[in-house]
């Protein structure tokens, strides 16, 4: 079950990033906290929801380029630098927070600053675990790289919670600053880090940082079906359905739990996704009608959203949001896989800095749509009509790509 972990260079990867994936997704629900603290009651939605606009909009302008970052440069090294970047930022906003804060700006700021370093750390990081595994160990690495990150979903924004309420949400920013410093060290003892070796008829024989690389990342993933609907996929289902935006209006205004039980909130969806992990480690190789687990699972996704909304029980509102994390984690483990498997090593990066924009950019401009029509019309009419606008737009791309729910693990077994 764990067979991509017997190679070194990825279990150092993989430790290093349960640490910090922890620490930064601690500062994102602090983040959102230190928001709704810093406005007025009346502003606080669309304060919430412009977090996510702020975060967009570095990795909209970056994508492209930082995609061919990861293809043209070492991408260990490539992470190095991102990492410590991240690390500077997040204790600037520690100093920032301890020192006095009763602006929200400089949140903002250094929020997006944060996005455009994660815009050059992803497509590094993502290309990076093929150079780590075997291609026959890839599907077991990436359902890994899957469970790691929900492990940290549910550590961090836990953890979270608690630090806030117990020590105040600068402990949250500073204890993230320390835990880029394990990937660093993760990174540092790498040893023959080794890109795939490709024929001649795959591609040029190196790539220039230039506009016409860019470019042809962005034709490889819009003349290719498959990997097209499936970032179509990530985008709607996010976009519309973006409650965690909201999640502290639940918490302090619905349901009335405060901060202990918002960090509990916003680490439901990986607690479901911890448990569906695990059985996808043995399943995502087993499993034979690919699509059609993939599309079930998104309509899943937006009917929990749906569920999730209407509810007025914590107990209930957090097993909803632990359904969204279950079907959510089913469809990504296969929506990446579909992805890693359909693109040549050397358009690896770009297909991910594309992919950002639509991975990132749903959720992101999601909450903002959120703020908005919850400041419109109230949190629980926006995260309803999310939950249904998913379930739509997920529809329309199964009919407009029928390859994709007939994709099948044949298609990929030969990669």
């Amino acid at each position: 079950m764990f067979v991509a972990l017997r190679h070194r260079n990825f279990r150092l990867l993989w430790a290093g990033l349960l640490i910090s994936f922890s620490g930064s997704l601690m500062q994102s629900a602090a983040i959102l906290w230190h928001v709704s603290l810093l406005v007025p009651a009346d502003r606080r939605a669309l304060a919430l929801g412009l977090v996510g606009l702020v975060r967009v909009v570095p990795v909209v302008f970056f994508s492209l380029v930082s995609g061919v970052a990861a293809d043209v440069y070492d991408r260990r090294r490539l992470m190095l630098l991102t990492q410590t970047g991240a690390a500077a930022l997040a204790a600037a906003l520690a100093i920032l927070t301890w020192r006095g804060l009763d602006v929200v700006w400089p949140v903002y700021a250094i929020a997006a600053a944060s996005s455009a370093v994660g815009a050059f750390d992803l497509p590094a990081r993502q290309s990076l675990i093929p150079n780590l595994v075997p291609r026959a160990d890839l599907a077991n690495a990436l359902t890994l790289n899957t469970i790691v990150f929900q492990l940290a979903a549910v550590i961090g924004p836990a953890l979270g919670g608690i630090v806030i309420g117990q020590l105040g949400v600068a402990w949250a920013y500073g204890l993230n600053a320390l835990s880029f410093l394990v990937v660093i060290a993760a990174l540092l003892m790498m040893r023959g880090v080794k890109r795939e070796e490709r024929a001649a008829a795959d591609g040029p024989a190196k790539t220039e940082f230039n506009l016409h690389a860019a470019m042809e990342g962005l034709r490889f993933v819009f003349r290719a079906p498959l990997i097209r609907s499936t970032m179509l996929l990530d985008f709607f289902a996010t976009f519309f359905s973006s409650a965690t935006a909201l999640l502290p209006l639940y918490a302090q205004d619905i349901l009335g739990v405060g901060a202990s039980g918002y960090g509990w909130l916003y680490a439901a969806p990986a607690a479901g996704a911890i448990v569906t992990s695990a059985v996808m480690v043995k399943a995502v190789d087993v499993i034979d009608r690919r699509g059609h687990v993939l599309v079930a699972a998104v309509f899943g996704y937006g009917l929990a959203t749906v569920a999730f909304g209407l509810s007025r029980s914590f107990w209930l509102s957090f097993a909803c949001l632990a359904m969204t994390g279950v079907t959510d984690t089913v469809s990504m483990v296969f929506r990446n896989l579909i992805r890693q498997l359909e693109t040549p090593d050397y358009l690896r990066g770009r297909m991910t800095g594309v992919n950002m924009i639509f991975f990132m950019g749903g959720p992101q401009l999601g909450e903002l749509e959120a703020g908005l029509v919850a400041n419109w019309l109230g949190a629980v009419v926006s995260v309803v009509t999310g939950g249904i606008g998913c379930i739509a737009a997920t529809a329309w791309i199964v009919a407009k790509t029928p390859a994709l729910r007939l994709y099948r693990r044949e298609a990929g077994s030969q990669g």
